[in-house]
This record gives structure tokens, C-alpha cells and sequence, in this order.
């Protein structure tokens, strides 16, 4: 099983960047190879079983794009050893986007974690509690949905507006120096293995040795009960130097403006209770989510003639003929997984097939705003769209519980798979791949994440529980007081959940958010022509991973 391959000069005349690449070999190259495919299913397995873990565990998913094409160089070489036919860049980059898609899926055990909290509070009566196969069946359908969703964006996100993607990015430099030879690509072997020894070493000491090398700094007594502080992470300075000073410092004024400035002002003015993390959070989370969206939103719009094109292109058939996928297959892809989806969460969740409808449909909005942030900060804001997502549902739906974190949950899953598969072809556009190969492997790929997630977690659940005193209402957050899984994004999403289902929320929550959509709007508008005087209204927050009860 071979994608139709193009020549090197083929391949890289679709990039700028791409063409000056030095060349290990003459002749075209194959992508989707038997072996690439193979690798790529086994990367994509260990991924998924693993990944679930550090999510639960941390928070938050670090970066997987690069220990794939690691994955897929070791993998295919050693194929290679055996059969003696030489392997390269193109079908290492089919084995990354495999693990990446694979770890997309796996992440989202955040939401059965959530189901599971949920479940532990009787008076909710929230009582949804999926097996294994129809998780398997429920992430795999919304994953390639997503998927083919995301297909129309690449030529506007890559092509027009160039976003960053940074682990995208990453991998694709990564693959050129696992691929190159000469001198040039010893020297920047040697950087990239210095500078991820620096990093593990210096990882673990932290870790291993926190009277050494403390994970994180505080500034001050109160801000410490804010949870605001220094990180000592060789991840988050590694993404800083990729995106930019602009985008690290548009980030940097959203923390002083959300968790210095604002929480003494709606603490004096009586609308949040006390100043600490969780009443705060769940002030400030509705003006940050508002100019969040509206800014990618409006950002999308002004680029509206792009996206025409886009889709007019597409429609005509002028980029299937070339690497694209084709716009007939996205169509019919779409509607059936539609339908399918909506099935599925009728029968075996019990949501109605309108409100599955309205979900698919935020969801396509939703993920369009998420690529731009992914690509703008590396940051995907999952949590802070799915957390519109439910306040879309109550307002709907209201005091279906069990609908909002369905509705939810897709949302997330439908809208995560979307933006990672632009870090893919980000990776694709350095080396010149073959971007209907590199789909191809993600929807290959994507059931194979959610099979990892659907056997992997109940067995994490049941070996460390999910829950604990870290999770009781009012308790202290430390991990020494945690008896189970942290999983931090999972409270924030039954938290939520549980603030909207009680109907109250915090005073002027709401005029702060019609306030920031204005800002994220002008803001957006003005930038073109004014960058380099203001922020960036499109960023998620770093610490997004943290806990709401």
C-alpha cells in the first residue's frame, strides 16, 4: 500500500522552506509504505497506552510529535537493517503523525475521568458510565470526524497564514536532521541530542531532587494561594523560543491582568467570595474564554476571501489533484460519521440526535479558533472550548447534566483531533509530504489511540482510582494530600458542569464577557495594521490544566 509518490523536486517545490533541504537520496520516495503503516500502528499503540497516564498524572499532555519521529526513526531502521531497503524522512513522517494522533485521542480520558468524578457525587444523579467498546466506538468516530473537518483548514492555516505549530514545527526540523547527512547534520544532531540530554537531566533533578532545583518558584503568600508562580520547565521554554516574543508576552499580560490585577478588584467589589484559585478561576475564565474566541473568530473572518478560495478550490477538485484530500471524500466522510456520531451517542449515551446536531455544529467553530491558538502558542485550549461548550448546553439543555458532558466530550474530541492534525502537516510542509497520505494515517490512526484509551484507562482507574481527598470539595490542592490520579483538567470539567447545572454564577460574569468579545473584536481588527503595539487576543492560558471544583 503506496501513496503516489512525487519527485524530491516535486515534493518540495510546495514549499519554500522545504526546497533547499538537503537531499540523502535521488529519485522519488515512498510514503505510505506496508512498514510505515505497521510502525506507525505500533507507535501509535504504545502512545496511547501511555499517554493516558501522564495526562492523568500532570494535567496537562506534553509534547509527542518529537518521541514519535524518534519512535519512527529507531522503528523503521531496524526494519531497514533486516530487509536492506533504506527508509527516510517521508514514511518516518507517517509514523509521527500515527503517534500524534494516537496521544490526540488517548488525551481525551480527561473526559472519563470527569464522568467518573461526577459519578461520585449521588446527588447530581449523574449515572453515565460507558464500557470499553463503546468508548472505542464514541472516540473513534469523533476523532475522525475531526479529522476530516479539519482537511478544508490546512491551506489557509499552513499556507496563508503560515501559523507556527510549533511541535509541528519541532518535528519537522527533527526529521530532517534524523534524515540528512554531511557534516551540517551531524552538528545539528548533536545540538538536538545536547539539548534533550539538558533537558531530561535537568527534568529529573528537578524532580528527583526538589531541594536541588525546585519545580516552581512563588513570588508571595497570596499569590501562591492563586497558584501563581515561576515554572521551572525546559518544555515551556523551549515552545517560548518557537512562538515568539509576542505571543509569549501577550500570555504573560493575560496572567497579570486574570491573576494579579482582577482578583483584588472582584474580591472588593463582593463578586467572588475570597481571593483563591477555584472562586476566582471561576470569574475570570469568562472574560479570558470571550476574547479568546472572539478574536480567533474574527481573526477567521477577515480572512474570509482565503477560506472562499479555499473551499472553492477544493469543491473544483484544483488541490485533490495535487497532495490534497479530496473534497468529495471530506463531504461524504463527514456526513456519514455524522450521522453515525449522532446514532451513537442516541443509543448509548442518550442524547438527542438534535442536540448531538447542535454539537457537531459548535464543534466545527470551536475548532477553528482552537487551531489558530494551537498554532499561534502550541497551547490547545480544549478545556476552555469545551467549557463553552457547556455553557452552550445549559443554556439549551438546561439541568441535563448527562448531556452537557456528552456534548462536551465530543466537542473535545472532535475539535482536538482537528487541531493536531495541523501540527502534522506543519511537520508535512518542511519535509514536503504528501498531505493525503498524512491523512490517510490519521484516520488510520486515530481508532488505534482511542482502542489504547478505552483498554488503558479503566486499568489506571482501578490500580490508582480517580479522585481522593485532592478532589473533595474545599480541600486543599497539593499532590500529598491527592490518594488517586490528579487529573486536574477532569475537576475543572465536572466543576464546571456542576456550577451550570446549579444555575448561579458568579455576578457580572457576563458583562465581563460581552466586554472581552468587544476587545478580542477591535483588538483582532487593529492588529494587521498595528502588531507590533498590541497583544495577541488568541492564546490560551499555560496553566489551563489546573483544577476546578
Amino acid at each position: 500500500m503506496t501513496a503516489s509518490a512525487d519527485t524530491d523536486s516535486q515534493r518540495h517545490g510546495a514549499s519554500s522552506s522545504a526546497s533547499s533541504l538537503p537531499q540523502t537520496n535521488e529519485g522519488p520516495q515512498s510514503e505510505l509504505t506496508v512498514r510505515a503503516v505497521l510502525v506507525g500502528m505500533v507507535v501509535a499503540l504504545l502512545v496511547g497506552c501511555s499517554y493516558p497516564y501522564v495526562v492523568l498524572k500532570l494535567g496537562f499532555g506534553p509534547t509527542i510529535s518529537v518521541v514519535s519521529a524518534f519512535l519512527a526513526f529507531i522503528g523503521l531502521n531496524l526494519i531497514a537493517l533486516v530487509t536492506r531497503k533504506r527508509t527516510g524522512r517521508y514514511e518516518y513522517n507517517i509514523v509521527q503523525t500515527a503517534g500524534t494522533a494516537a496521544g490526540q485521542s488517548a488525551f481525551m480520558c480527561v473526559v472519563l475521568a470527569a464522568f467518573d468524578l461526577l459519578r461520585q457525587t449521588p446527588s447530581l444523579n449523574f449515572h453515565i458510565n460507558p464500557s470499553p467498546f463503546q468508548v472505542f466506538v464514541w472516540m473513534s468516530v469523533a476523532g475522525c470526524l475531526g479529522v476530516l473537518l479539519a482537511v478544508p483548514l490546512r491551506k489557509h492555516y499552513i499556507d496563508e497564514e503560515k501559523l507556527t505549530f510549533a511541535d509541528g514545527t519541532a518535528a519537522g526540523e527533527t526529521l530532517i536532521i534524523l534524515d540528512s547527512g554531511g557534516s551540517e547534520a551531524k552538528k545539528r544532531a548533536f545540538t538536538l541530542a545536547g539539548g534533550g540530554l539538558f533537558s531530561a537531566l535537568f527534568t529529573w533533578f528537578r524532580d528527583a531532587v526538589p531541594a536541588l532545583i525546585p519545580g516552581s518558584l512563588s513570588f508571595s503568600s497570596a499569590l501562591t494561594a492563586l497558584r501563581v508562580g515561576f515554572e521551572l520547565s525546559p518544555m515551556s521554554f523551549g515552545s517560548g523560543l518557537i512562538v515568539g516574543l509576542r505571543i509569549t508576552l501577550s500570555m504573560a499580560l493575560g496572567m497579570v491582568l486574570a491573576w494579579v490585577i482582577a482578583p483584588d478588584f472582584v474580591v472588593s467589589q463582593g463578586w467572588v467570595a475570597k481571593k483563591e484559585f477555584t472562586p476566582v478561576l471561576q470569574w475570570v475564565m469568562w472574560p479570558a474564554t470571550g476574547i479568546l474566541v472572539a478574536g480567533g473568530l474574527t481573526g477567521l473572518a477577515l480572512k474570509w476571501r482565503s477560506i472562499q478560495r479555499t473551499f472553492v478550490d477544493l469543491a473544483g477538485g484544483k488541490l485533490a489533484q495535487g497532495s490534497d484530500f479530496p473534497m468529495r471524500w471530506v463531504g461524504i466522510g463527514v456526513g456519514v460519521l455524522s450521522v453515525a456520531l449522532i446514532a451513537i451517542q442516541y443509543f448509548s449515551l442518550g442524547v438527542a440526535p438534535w442536540e448531538s446536531a447542535v454539537a457537531i455544529i459548535v464543534s466545527v467553530v470551536l475548532m477553528v479558533v482552537g487551531i489558530r491558538v494551537l498554532g499561534e502558542t502550541n497551547w490547545a485550549p480544549i478545556s476552555s472550548m469545551a467549557n463553552m461548550v457547556q455553557g452552550v448546553f445549559a443554556a439549551i439543555s438546561p439541568g441535563s447534566i448527562g448531556v452537557n458532558m456528552v456534548a462536551s466530550g465530543m466537542s473535545g474530541t472532535v475539535a482536538g483531533a482537528g487541531e493536531h492534525l495541523m501540527q502534522d502537516y506543519k511537520a508535512g510542509k518542511i519535509i514536503g509530504s504528501n498531505n493525503r497520505a498524512l491523512t490517510y494515517m490519521q484516520l488510520l490512526a486515530t481508532p488505534v489511540g482511542a482502542l489504547s484509551i478505552s483498554l488503558a484507562y479503566p486499568l489506571l482507574r482501578d490500580r490508582y482510582g480517580i479522585g481522593g481527598a485532592c478532589f473533595e470539595r474545599n480541600a486543599s490542592y497539593s499532590a500529598e494530600a491527592c490518594n488517586g490520579m490528579m487529573s486536574p483538567i477532569s475537576v475543572k470539567w465536572a466543576g464546571f458542569a456542576e456550577i451550570l447545572m446549579g444555575g448561579k454564577l458568579p455576578p457580572y460574569t457576563m458583562h465581563a464577557l460581552a466586554i472581552a468579545v468587544v476587545l478580542g473584536v477591535l483588538i483582532t481588527v487593529f492588529e494587521d495594521k498595528h502588531k507590533k503595539y498590541l497583544p495577541s487576543p488568541r492564546f490560551d492560558r499555560r496553566r489551563d490544566f489546573e483544577g476546578l471544583r
